[in-house]
């Protein structure tokens, strides 16, 4: 059933992403460092404890939204779009998705020996594209980076903000039906933030969904439709994005 939703005009679609009740906790040491497996639980279990990354979160997402989610360091923004992708499981509750969501994280792996253009190739590939949708598309990939000139180069000798331009225009190359960027629009000067930010709302236009993290208070408000308040595990607010930006805001005085 389509709804309307009060931030943007027009008509929301289908839901896209259901989270219910989502919990996630993890063990970790006095020292900061995640507990992996049994036997260090068993020697060193004295030094151990239970993180609670998200408490209970709960929402859905629509075709066609754009959605911001903001919070301090730690929140849990990150831990929500990695239980979004399926990257992790949750301890308690589900997360629903209509289609498989693609990640697009500043950390997302590129290969640092090859060049700019194998790394194209193979991400393209790893995005569902054939070798020939990938070769059609290669050029205006480029162009959107804006780093024509070092496609010949190995990826170890771009600085971490060209990485990132890279990455973003392989990632939004192709649609998504729901798409999660962390903290990618941080990167690059003002002209690739922009054309980043129009390819975001181009995205959400053609009915897909978006999930932007961002510390950018005017990237969320200039991008998004909703906005979902992560504090300390929780979700404090979900809603209008200049309501929920200002109540942040003022939390933080």
């Amino acid at each position: 059933m389509a709804v309307t939703d009060p931030a943007s005009p027009g008509v929301l679609g289908d839901p896209t992403v259901v989270v219910d009740g989502l919990r996630v906790d993890y063990k970790t040491f006095a020292s900061g460092k995640r507990a992996k497996d049994r036997r260090s639980l068993m020697t060193r279990q004295r030094g151990v404890r239970i993180v609670h990354a998200l408490k209970g979160v709960s929402f859905v997402a629509r075709e066609g939204e754009s959605i911001g989610v903001i919070g301090h360091n730690g929140s849990g923004k990150s831990t929500l779009m990695r239980a979004i992708a399926g990257l992790l499981t949750g301890s308690e509750g589900t997360v629903y998705a209509a289609s498989r969501p693609a990640l697009l994280g500043v950390n997302a792996a590129l290969i640092p020996n090859l060049t700019g253009e194998k790394n194209v190739m193979l991400g393209g590939l790893a995005l569902g594209l054939t070798p020939k949708e990938v070769a059609q598309r290669y050029d205006d990939i480029v162009a959107f980076s804006g780093l024509e000139e070092f496609m010949d180069l190995p990826m170890k000798t771009y600085s971490s903000g060209m990485q990132s331009r890279l990455r973003f225009s392989i990632a939004v190359s192709r649609d998504h039906q729901i798409l999660l960027v962390d903290e990618a629009l941080a990167v690059g000067d003002k002209e690739f933030r922009k054309k980043s930010e129009d390819r975001i709302r181009q995205l959400r236009g053609e009915a897909g969904t978006v999930f932007l993290v961002s510390h950018s208070m005017r990237s969320i408000l200039e991008t998004c439709s909703r906005v979902l308040w992560i504090d300390h595990g929780n979700l404090k607010m979900d809603g209008d994005p200049q309501e929920v930006v200002d109540a942040y805001q003022a939390s933080k005085n």
